[in-house]
């Protein structure tokens, strides 16, 4: 691995990072949303980094989502946790303690002020850098990992801005180091399974998708000081647009081959009242309280429509603030018939046990019969390790097979910035009466050629 020498990574880092951090919390698009940069490497398509014998992990931000890492991280053979970083003294405590009762070394821990992971970052004996911060330090995190000689591997969404997207691909592509946006939900069984099908030409001619992350989030407001609602409900105030968009589109785009084949083109995006959260407040604290002093504008329900070169529709919604079960939607449309998730079920023209004009909902000669070969290898071992039915677990010891075994990675810098603008440009298209923006295309010309996700055993 290149050394960096640690002075000119931390005046390098204080530049950029700032930069990105105060762009972060722009609340629209720019206007030139479209225009594509110059480009500044070599594309990271299919970008192999040299094998790694054990996989030397540091981590940032170990509060819910990031202790949930350290743990399944601990449980996968070949890695080792070099040091944690979180400016919480508790969490940040627990997890090396956790660590430690695994009978693994102590990890160093840094935590001493908002940009103590720079030092961690200046460290020559860690090779990747998990990412579970608030939403406007992963861009900066991200482009200080990279700049550090270090894999950046970053929890959703990957940046705030069609701007920070540029300059995490562009940081990507100048460093050759990986940037994997983690979307757990890509590795699921459900979602497996119907790639493998989507590959296996069981629904046809891919026509359309449905994605979303409806899940009702209003008790977090009443995260007020530590905890992710201290700092998620603030964004309702910010944005009106789909503020989370990837959990549902993720496996959309994987099944369609976006950035492999074909790739978004434009959205169109509009919102719905936003009238939960205010009474959601009104009815759970006192008025005085400083949650009845927030102006919620983000609609309670957004949807955006999306149309892909080879003139795909997609439609991606978020809600959570509605009272509704919770749903990803998931569906995949094809010339031959279509699944749906939120309860499962498939309704086939040919090949199906029922007529198309009924849903199956026995799913289990479907997974019997195609389920994903690293879900038959891996699925028990995931369930038994955990996170959101085992997808968090399997994410993470696919990310270290391929480190370890020199194969690319499944999801690249491109994907997550593909995924992720969705919401900034979600919300330019709501606050200008639903206008058709341009989505950027993030790979330059490279989707055209580049390999589409296989299927790939364990």
């Amino acid at each position: 691995m290149k050394q960096f020498n640690r002075r000119d990574f931390i005046k390098a880092a204080g530049a950029g990072a700032a930069g990105a951090a105060t762009a972060s919390l722009a609340g629209c698009a720019s206007s030139q949303q479209a225009v594509t940069p110059a480009r500044q490497g070599s594309s990271v398509i299919g970008l192999v980094a040299p094998k790694m014998e054990v996989v030397r992990v540091g981590f940032i931000g170990v509060g819910q989502r990031g202790y949930g890492h350290v743990k399944r991280m601990s449980a996968i053979a070949g890695t080792e946790i070099k040091a944690i970083c979180d400016t919480h003294q508790e969490v940040l405590e627990r997890s090396v303690e956790f660590v430690v009762n695994n009978g693994q070394p102590k990890p160093t821990a840094y935590g001493d002020s908002d940009y103590a992971y720079r030092d961690m970052l200046a460290r020559d004996d860690i090779d990747i850098v998990i990412i579970s911060t608030p939403w406007q330090w992963h861009a900066p995190m991200a482009i200080d990992t990279m700049t550090s000689g270090k894999h950046a591997f970053v929890e959703v969404p990957l940046a705030l801005t069609v701007e920070e997207m540029w300059e995490l691909v562009d940081t990507a592509e100048r460093t050759q180091m990986n940037c994997m946006m983690m979307e757990n939900v890509n590795y699921g069984r459900d979602e497996l399974m119907v790639l493998n099908m989507v590959r296996q030409g069981v629904f046809g001619e891919l026509l359309h998708g449905e994605a979303a992350y409806i899940h009702e989030l209003r008790w977090q407001m009443k995260e007020i000081t530590h905890k992710t609602g201290s700092w998620r409900t603030a964004w309702h105030t910010k944005r009106n647009g789909n503020l989370y968009p990837t959990h549902g589109l993720g496996p959309v785009s994987q099944y369609m081959n976006i950035n492999r084949g074909d790739r978004f083109d434009y959205l169109t995006s509009m919102s719905s009242p936003a009238l939960g959260r205010a009474a959601y407040a009104q009815r759970e604290f006192p008025p005085e309280h400083s949650r009845n002093q927030m102006e919620f504008i983000a609609g309670d329900m957004n949807t955006t429509l999306i149309k892909t070169v080879k003139g795909r529709s997609i439609m991606v919604q978020h809600d959570t603030t509605t009272p509704r079960p919770y749903s990803r939607h998931n569906l995949i449309q094809g010339t031959n018939g279509v699944f749906a998730g939120f309860p499962n079920r498939i309704a086939l023209e040919q090949g199906g046990d029922k007529s198309f004009h009924e849903w199956e909902y026995d799913m289990q000669p479907w997974y019997d019969k195609y389920d994903h070969p690293l879900w038959q290898k891996m699925g028990a071992q995931a369930e038994h390790n955990g996170g959101h039915g085992g997808m968090d677990f399997l994410m993470f010891w696919r990310m270290i097979y391929c480190l370890r075994n020199g194969e690319p990675l499944d999801q690249d810098v491109y994907d997550g910035a593909a995924w992720s603008v969705i919401s900034p440009l979600s919300t330019q298209s709501v606050a200008s009466r639903s206008e058709s923006l341009s989505i950027p295309d993030f790979t330059r010309g490279a989707w055209k050629s580049a390999t589409p996700l296989g299927i790939v055993g364990a």
